[in-house]
């Protein structure tokens, strides 16, 4: 009888020092945070993996606002700098803040802009929040850009894409692009980023 209420004791046991064994070896990998790879000495974006609801209620009435004075704009664009068919998932996960350092940087650039001319009350708090996020995620990104390896793959087509944009789109449909794109920005790809490579 002793012996049965100690078996599954004695399973635990060996269960529990098989799995040890296995992280020791690396058989079993253990999450990489950003800050242990080349280059991202500072670098934290955990904390943004969501953000507050209080936040998420200015994004949305951000958008709605943004969405709103596009319909009286004459829009078009003849490429889009944000296409669906992109996902973070597809890079190392060194070069996602790369990616999302360049659409941040784009998505600040465009909003700033209205906010100076139109929606300056609607697009203060949003506009704190994205700079907040992107002083974060510029301790992920210099020393990988300049000393790691040059981008070239996927990353290589993405920046393109996004300076090809710039030079070519009209200004509204640089604002459109960035409208629609703002919570996949924040509900994916900062997220994804934020995960490190538990995003797959």
């Amino acid at each position: 009888m002793r012996m049965q209420l100690d078996l599954p004791v004695g399973c635990m046991l060996v269960l529990m020092l098989m799995t040890m064994e296995l992280t020791r070896m690396g058989a079993v990998p253990a999450p990489t945070p950003l800050s242990t790879l080349p280059g991202a000495s500072g670098c934290s974006m955990a904390q943004f993996k969501s953000l507050p609801p209080q936040e998420m209620k200015a994004f949305r009435r951000a958008k709605d606002a943004l969405e709103e004075s596009l319909l009286v704009k004459n829009w078009s664009c003849s490429s889009h700098p944000f296409p669906r068919t992109r996902d973070l998932r597809q890079l190392h996960v060194w070069e996602r803040p790369v990616a999302l350092e360049a659409e941040l940087a784009l998505t600040l650039k465009v909003l700033d802009t209205v906010a100076n001319s139109t929606l300056g009350d609607i697009l203060d708090q949003p506009l704190h929040t994205l700079h907040y996020i992107h002083t974060k995620l510029q301790a992920c990104v210099p020393a990988q850009a300049t000393a790691g390896p040059k981008p070239r793959g996927y990353l290589h087509r993405w920046l393109r894409r996004l300076q090809v944009s710039v030079k070519k789109e009209s200004t509204d449909c640089l604002e459109a692009s960035v409208t629609f794109n703002l919570f996949r920005l924040l509900t994916h790809d900062l997220k994804c980023v934020a995960s490190g490579d538990l995003c797959v």
